[in-house]
């Protein structure tokens, strides 16, 4: 059985808060004088969840830059860990400065401290900017232009999150209008907290290319050939759904339904501060609770990497590697084969 953690990968799906290491929450917690929150990850529904996420983001906007930047180095050091050659966490910089010149100044800060440990690692980093259903969509067109100033030199995708049976996408069409004619992959939330009807909305208000879960896509079949058809990205993440209550377990998951009917799936770990599983881990699950030959989760892999905002240079690299990956069971099991596994520039 080849090893995961030497197959090439990009993590797509991913909150920067929400992928603190809880080590480092305790630490940022001490520092405020505070306990740490308790991370057992019992969470009746999405509002549960969001409090405990609330925390962590509050005690890195509210220490010194350096916490901010360690938190960056920190999930890229993880993700290289886990055999990511590239990712891309989501990030909204106006949450961390109400001021767009100082935003963007934090923008900057996350790209290029990303940029600098992902070079030390031999991966490649981008960023995924992300407007705020909740709050008034003029954020979102400003967050937008903010991710547009930065297409050509570190941000990647345009998103959107928070509660979408609360809050739908079309007040914020104008704001991924802007990130589309920027470049940007649009990459916002849906199929999550509502169902099939959020996911079609992405795609006919915000021209989704990648949706982040989209799983309930699967309770609607001419939907589902839509997807296939359209070759729309759903950056899936299993362990999430489960804790969230979206499904009711891991073998109630929809992932196999979604790759037996063509639609080209991404895994991810969302926040794994809160929900427990890293991105290695969720290959571990996949492989083991649906089952994935090898010759399909190197599927899922290169679909990450094709699917991403990496360059063609990397995006090229990683499709031999994963090639070399099924070809070479034995090579991929040996400490020095995983090296070999590598980029061999970020």
């Amino acid at each position: 059985m080849r090893s995961l953690a030497g197959l090439p990968k990009a993590h797509l799906h991913l909150h920067l808060e929400g992928a603190m290491r809880p080590a480092t929450l305790a630490e940022l917690a001490g520092e405020h004088d505070e306990q740490p929150p308790d991370l057992r990850g019992d969470f009746a529904s999405f509002e549960d969840f969001m409090p405990l996420y609330r925390v962590a983001a509050r005690l890195v906007r509210e220490g010194p830059r350096e916490n901010l930047l360690r938190l960056v180095r920190e999930v890229v050091e993880d993700a290289a860990a886990d055999g990511a050659v590239w990712i891309e966490p989501h990030v909204n910089p106006l949450t961390y400065e109400a001021d767009p010149h100082a935003a963007l100044d934090v923008l900057d800060a996350v790209i290029d401290e990303g940029r600098r440990t992902a070079a030390r690692l031999g991966i490649g980093f981008g960023v995924v900017v992300f407007a705020r259903r909740n709050a008034d969509p003029s954020e979102g067109i400003e967050t937008a232009r903010l991710a547009a100033r930065r297409a050509d030199n570190g941000v990647v995708a345009f998103g959107l999150a928070g509660d979408e049976a609360r809050y739908p996408p079309e007040p914020f069409a104008r704001a991924f209008a802007i990130a589309r004619d920027a470049g940007l992959i649009s990459a916002p939330h849906a199929g999550e907290l509502a169902g099939p009807a959020s996911v079609r909305a992405a795609l006919d208000v915000l021209s989704a290319r990648r949706i982040a879960h989209g799983v309930r896509a699967v309770e609607d079949p001419a939907l589902l050939t839509r997807l296939a058809a359209e070759g729309v990205v759903l950056d899936v993440c299993p362990t999430s759904n489960v804790v969230l209550g979206v499904v009711k377990s891991l073998s109630a998951h929809p992932l196999p339904l979604l790759l037996q009917a063509g639609i080209r799936c991404t895994l991810n770990a969302d926040d794994p501060l809160l929900f427990g599983p890293g991105l290695l881990e969720e290959y571990e699950t996949a492989r083991a609770a649906f089952a994935l030959s090898d010759h399909q989760l190197a599927a899922i892999a290169r679909t990450s990497i094709e699917s991403s905002g990496a360059p063609s240079t990397i995006v090229d690299q990683a499709i031999t590697l994963i090639r070399d990956w099924l070809n070479n069971p034995d090579r991929a099991n040996t400490p020095e084969g995983q090296e070999a596994l590598r980029l061999t520039r970020p």
